[in-house]
Parts: C-alpha cells; sequence; structure tokens
C-alpha cells in the first residue's frame, strides 16, 4: 500500500483554495503539508478542507506564517510549534503522527541579510528544530521532515551558483545550520530518487524567474533511515506553478510502501 505525502507552501491558503482545491482532487495525497497559510485558525478554511476528505490540524497567524497538516487518516500525538515557544512566538511548526509516520511539518524563517537580527533568529531556529528532534524522536523511527526550508543545500539547488553565492538562502551559516538538522539522520528523499537532477521549487515573482527557469529548491521532504527505504518515488510538481495568480512554491510530492 502506498502513501503520498505533499508539502506545499501555498503563500496563504484562502487566496490558493481553487488550486488547493483542484490539485488535491487531482493528486489525491493521503497526507498534505501546507506552510504560509497567512491566517488565524478561526479563518482556515476547514469546510472545504473537510469536503476534500481531509481532516487538518492547524496553527495559524494573521498575514504571515502559519502551518497546517491535512490528512485523510487519523493524527495523533499532534504538537504545535516547540515545547517553550510562546503565545507570541511565529507560528512555523506542527507535527503529527499519521500511519505510523511522525510529520514535521516547518516554515523555516526567511531571515534577512547577514548580520540582521533576523538572520540570527534564523540560525537559532534551527537549533531548536535540531534539538526538537534529539529530544522528541528516534533515528529508528519513521520520521518525515518536510516544508519550506528558505536555503538551498546544494549547488544543484540553485540556477545559477555565481548569482547565487553569498546571496540569501545560499549563505555558508545557512547551509551549515541546515546540515546540522540533516545530520540528525535525515536523507533527502527527492535526491536519493533523483540524483544529480536540477529541478527547482521556487521561482520569484519578478523578473521572469518562472518563464526562464531561474529558481530555488528550497522545499524539501527528508526522512530517516527506514523511511527512506520505503520511498518509491520524490518528485516536484510545477504545474501548479503555471496557474493565473499562483503560489511562488510548487509542491513536492514523495510516495511511501509503508
Amino acid at each position: 500500500m502506498l502513501m503520498k505525502i505533499a508539502t506545499w507552501n501555498v503563500n496563504s491558503v484562502n487566496v490558493r483554495v481553487p488550486h488547493l482545491v483542484e490539485w488535491a482532487r487531482r493528486e489525491q495525497p493521503d497526507v498534505i503539508c501546507l506552510q504560509e497559510t497567512k491566517c488565524v485558525d478561526e479563518n482556515f478554511p476547514l469546510p472545504i478542507v473537510n469536503e476534500l476528505g481531509y481532516d487538518a490540524e492547524f496553527f495559524g497567524q494573521k498575514s504571515y506564517n502559519g502551518v497546517a497538516i491535512l490528512s485523510k487518516h487519523a493524527m495523533s500525538d499532534v504538537q504545535k510549534g516547540f515545547a517553550d515557544d510562546t503565545d507570541e512566538s511565529p507560528k512555523r511548526l506542527i507535527a503529527a503522527t499519521v500511519k505510523g509516520v511522525r510529520i514535521v511539518n516547518t516554515y523555516i524563517p526567511n531571515g534577512t541579510e547577514l548580520g540582521t537580527d533576523k538572520f540570527a533568529f534564523k540560525l537559532d531556529w534551527l537549533q531548536r528544530l535540531r534539538h526538537f528532534f534529539d529530544a522528541g524522536c528516534d533515528t529508528a523511527d519513521d520520521v518525515l521532515l518536510c516544508g519550506d526550508f528558505n536555503v538551498a543545500m546544494e549547488d544543484e539547488d540553485v540556477w545559477s551558483v555565481p548569482h547565487w553565492q553569498g546571496k540569501l538562502h545560499f549563505t555558508l551559516p545557512e547551509r551549515a545550520a541546515m546540515h546540522y538538522v540533516k545530520q540528525w539522520g535525515f536523507d533527502d528523499a527527492f535526491r536519493v530518487k533523483n540524483g544529480d537532477a536540477k529541478q527547482f521549487s521556487w521561482w520569484n515573482y519578478r523578473e521572469g524567474a518562472w518563464q526562464k527557469n531561474q529558481g530555488l529548491r528550497i522545499d524539501y521532504i527528508w526522512t530517516s533511515p527506514g523511511l527512506t527505504a520505503k520511498c518509491t518515488s520524490c518528485v516536484i510538481d510545477t504545474s501548479t506553478r503555471g496557474l493565473e495568480k499562483p503560489s511562488d512554491h510548487a509542491p513536492v510530492i514523495a510516495e511511501f510502501a509503508v
């Protein structure tokens, strides 16, 4: 039996409802992890999601941030945010267990230029994410980390290394911090299944980036070793990026024999 798990930064769930409905009906993922939902919980489009056949857990914030997990199967052990977060903390992490897979959905901070408070916050947040896995997960279990990482990990993940070298999303400190998270025991499911393919999941709205395919791969599905062994495919679905008024991100979809 295959289990299909997708991650998608929708860049406002209410604005993209028509795209989400059309895409979910076509692809029929078992689990959809959304980032940048940009709505408080009471405004989450739950009736529409339920009509599609999904239950939902969401953790929202007005105008910015926000994450959600939609699932056709029962969710348990739901966690919203880090254990030491406060009510004022950005809403960037939600986790749940579905059919024995611990799914952690993240919208990792964007940050700004090196040396700024926001850049330091991003690096600190990634340290906390690694501690989250150290304290609460086991590499022997089926664990999946996904979301908008706001970091391009490898040279193949940017359209031009010279253009992006030293710029936000591709700086050495960001990549090192993200590799530290990966060293918990994760594999990059897309790389495992597609080798060094140069494909992207995000394209700037400006400068004709989509039309020129000048993008970044910053949306990932990472898996613990046992879950990697069960992965049968991992693809980036670029079809949604060509729609009218699309999200600037494309969904990433992985299938597992569970």
